[in-house]
């Protein structure tokens, strides 16, 4: 398949040339050790306009964004802001020159109160970054009510006290929004921003680009989700191996186009389900339920089934996953598999009875940042590792995560690296990976593609697949209805706590599909 790249600047397709760019970026350059992570990279952000970094992990846009955001010097070229070169940029001076910056793992400050977070900055850019002074709380408190409407959160004393830790990661992921917009940016660089969001958060998160659009905010979108390009629109700045190598008006091409700009090869939406072999009976859940989380949760699942389980925020499934992987036991009911009854109380009696779990937030939950990629995989089966004097055998250890590590295609020159080095694709298949070393019967993919780019997606389906073709359960929760519809021979919906539909995933249309959740929830809330 060839495709011809569009550029910023032809002067069919690149943006208006009569106005000053709010931000000019020209022939950035920047190198870590002897690998050039971008290779002179330019284009320009207009007021008023939405763009979309596109790229696989790996392809230089992290770093793009964090020598926008000051938190990195480039090594070469310029940034230009209303046509003046920009001297030394910091994240001080990049917060008073209007650029903002909403970081994947959102940078909230988890002992601080919703207001502090939202009403904080601006008052760090007022004190050039000094906060020795008494802060001024009547105004921090002003702020972050006026921001918090603007993403349609709650205003009231109790949320604006309360601790962000104690928040969930959705509502953690709009706050950290809010405090952009708080900060009166003219430019704000979202990094997966809707990464825990529903898609009714989505549609909420879509409504406050556009009034920041119509205020002259220009917004930088840092994303895998091409639906979600697509519906927003605005221009995509597309790179691959540090470089870009096409510029165009989104709504001008496909998305079969934009992903082969991405990786470089031809990715199709087809379903990766093909004439599954399933076995015998699995698994059996049987009226599980949780205070406030979830009531007489019951289904059944056969070998080498693939079962998917979706709903709003508020639905359930988040709990019901933590449940089924005994992080937040059940109060009653019970899960049997192969027959026995191994409902778990602990993460360890679930390792212990053959199921694994992949949890939500791989930064926060999954992985070990600081420890290796050996480390992060051999974690579950240390035990099985120690010789007879109880030490862990090295040789036994660093087999194990090589063979994982290429059997998961994670790409690594040694296993000793630590895990914080691989790009986000990676660093999932090694969590993946950790828990395939236990040898499960059920795998519990809680968000297995969150933040993850197209080519790193089609890896980890077809892992998904083969795993379910040699026999396993596997149960996938996730909001990304495209992602369920490719990979599920089942996908349940829940509502309030309940499963309120079943779908055979063969033959499923997605409109269908969120209309069951959309449907489901007005009818229930009387909406």
């Amino acid at each position: 398949m060839q495709l011809k790249s569009t550029d910023a600047s032809h002067p069919d397709t690149g943006p208006s040339k009569a106005a000053i760019p709010f931000l000019e970026i020209r022939d950035v350059q920047k190198s870590f050790g002897g690998v050039r992570a971008l290779k002179g990279v330019s284009f320009a952000i207009e007021p008023g306009q939405i763009y979309h970094l596109m790229g696989e992990n790996g392809c230089g846009k992290s770093t793009l964004i964090k020598i926008l955001s000051g938190a990195q010097p480039a090594d070469k070229g310029e940034l230009l802001i209303d046509g003046k070169p920009l001297g030394k940029l910091t994240p001080v001076a990049a917060l008073a020159a209007g650029i903002e910056t909403v970081y994947q793992d959102l940078s909230l400050l988890p002992n601080l109160s919703v207001a502090e977070n939202v009403g904080l900055t601006q008052q760090l850019v007022a004190s050039a970054g000094k906060l020795a002074r008494r802060l001024d709380l009547g105004r921090m408190r002003q702020t972050a009510e006026r921001a918090l409407t603007a993403v349609n959160l709650p205003t009231n004393r109790l949320f604006l006290s309360t601790r962000t830790d104690e928040l969930p990661i959705a509502t953690r992921q709009l706050i950290a929004i809010a405090r952009a917009i708080a900060s009166d940016a003219r430019l704000v660089i979202m990094d997966e921003p809707t990464t825990a969001l529903t898609k009714r958060e989505v549609d909420n998160l879509i409504g406050v680009v556009d009034r920041l659009r119509a205020k002259g905010v220009a917004v930088l979108f840092v994303t895998h989700k091409l639906d979600e390009c697509k519906s927003i629109g605005g221009r995509a700045v597309i790179m691959r191996d540090g470089l870009k190598v096409a510029e165009c008006d989104i709504a001008d091409h496909s998305k079969t186009e934009l992903a082969f700009w991405m990786t470089g090869k031809v990715l199709d939406e087809a379903r990766y389900r093909d004439q599954p072999a399933l076995g015998d009976d699995l698994l059996a859940v049987d009226k599980l339920s949780r205070r406030d989380g979830f009531t007489d949760v019951s289904f059944t699942m056969r070998r080498g089934e693939v079962i998917g389980i979706t709903g709003l925020l508020d639905s359930g499934r988040n709990e019901l996953a933590l449940a089924m992987a005994g992080v937040i036991p059940a109060d009653t009911g019970r899960i049997r598999l192969n027959g026995a009854d191994v409902t778990p109380k602990t993460p360890a009696a679930a390792i212990a009875a053959g199921i694994g779990y992949v949890p939500e937030d791989r930064l926060s939950e999954g992985l070990f940042l600081e420890k290796s990629i050996q480390e992060n995989i051999v974690m579950p089966v240390l035990d099985r590792l120690r010789n007879v004097f109880g030490i862990v055998d090295g040789r036994r250890s660093r087999e194990l995560a090589e063979r994982t590590i290429a059997d998961l295609q994670v790409a690594t020159p040694d296993v000793a690296n630590r895990v914080q080095s691989l790009s986000g694709g990676n660093q999932q298949r090694v969590l993946i990976g950790r828990w395939l070393t236990i040898n499960p019967k059920l795998l519990i993919l809680h968000g297995p593609t969150v933040g993850v780019d197209v080519g790193s997606k089609d890896t980890i389906f077809r892992i998904i697949q083969r795993l379910a073709d040699e026999g396993m359960g596997v149960v996938i929760i996730s909001d990304d209805l495209p992602e369920l519809l490719q990979n599920c021979d089942r996908i349940m919906v829940m509502c309030k706590g309940s499963v309120v539909e079943t779908f055979e995933a063969e033959g499923l249309v997605e409109e269908t599909l969120y209309r069951a959740l959309v449907q489901e929830t007005t009818a229930r809330t009387g909406q």
